[in-house]
């Protein structure tokens, strides 16, 4: 007869073990042994060096692979650097924008620096459009936005720039249908709580984007989540994106700088 109590020990050793890609010893091995030697597996060692699966998207020395105006991007001291000066404001916002591909399923990481009244974000699945304001402005883009502003007023929320808008703010799990408001499914913390996280210096983004679940998280800490279920959208009009551009973003207002550095992209 089976020993109920052992075999659900054995079971949940099992699913623990391929939730981490190891085969663990059964529970039952380990009762029947006086010594017990943890395996490698049980206790994985800190990663070392460059992060598993990431590559460099800037290599801090120039702007090879990226393409913006160079009237307000450059790079400078390892970072790219995006500028508006009280001689060069915009009247619409730009972008510098990755030219080494489109992704879908990825995990994007950077991090960004910006003075307290600047404005930036980093776009995603998103694509080059028209721009109304200023048609000069060949580096417009539409789609998914990771926003960053220097009173973090809106840093973390997820936005569409030049589409629906505002699809989470921060500490919100939202879900995005057609023809309305996103529906707020969960709390992940106020908005005030979650920005006390966020500093006046170097932050640190990552990204979590697969199918249609956006993660956005700031100084390890989730800010906000995003289902679209919205319809697919495209060059023409606004909607669900599955795969698109990245770029970073300068903002109309004021003088400002931007910096960004540390760009890593792992796709899946």
């Amino acid at each position: 007869m089976m020993d109920h109590v052992t075999g659900r020990r054995a079971f949940a050793g099992s699913v623990l073990g391929t939730l981490l890609g190891t085969a663990c010893l059964p529970v039952s091995a380990q009762q029947s042994s006086d010594k017990y030697v943890p395996r490698q597996s049980d206790r994985p060692e800190p990663i070392s060096g460059d992060e598993p699966g990431f590559r460099q998207l800037f290599n801090g020395k120039n702007l090879d692979g990226w393409e913006g105006d160079p009237k307000y991007w450059r790079w400078e001291n390892g970072a790219l650097v995006g500028e508006i000066t009280p001689a060069t404001l915009i009247k619409s916002n730009t972008f510098i924008i990755w030219r080494g591909g489109s992704p879908k399923d990825f995990e994007l990481k950077v991090d960004y620096r910006m003075t307290e009244g600047g404005n930036s974000g980093i776009n995603y699945r998103s694509v080059v459009v028209p721009d109304a304001v200023t048609p000069s402005n060949r580096f417009a883009m539409r789609g998914y936005q990771a926003d960053i502003d220097g009173k973090n007023v809106y840093t973390g929320q997820n936005y569409e720039e030049k589409g629906r808008l505002f699809l989470a703010t921060r500490g919100q799990m939202t879900h995005v249908v057609g023809g309305r408001t996103p529906i707020v499914l969960s709390s992940l913390g106020e908005s005030k709580d979650l920005a006390t996280f966020i500093t006046p210096d170097w932050n640190s983004y990552h990204l979590i984007i697969r199918g249609n679940v956006l993660v956005h998280i700031l100084n390890g800490h989730t800010m906000c989540v995003v289902i679209d279920d919205d319809q697919l959208g495209n060059a023409e009009k606004p909607g669900r994106m599955m795969a698109g551009l990245i770029g970073v973003q300068v903002h109309v207002g004021g003088p400002m700088k931007v910096e960004y550095r540390n760009f890593r992209l792992k796709e899946f």
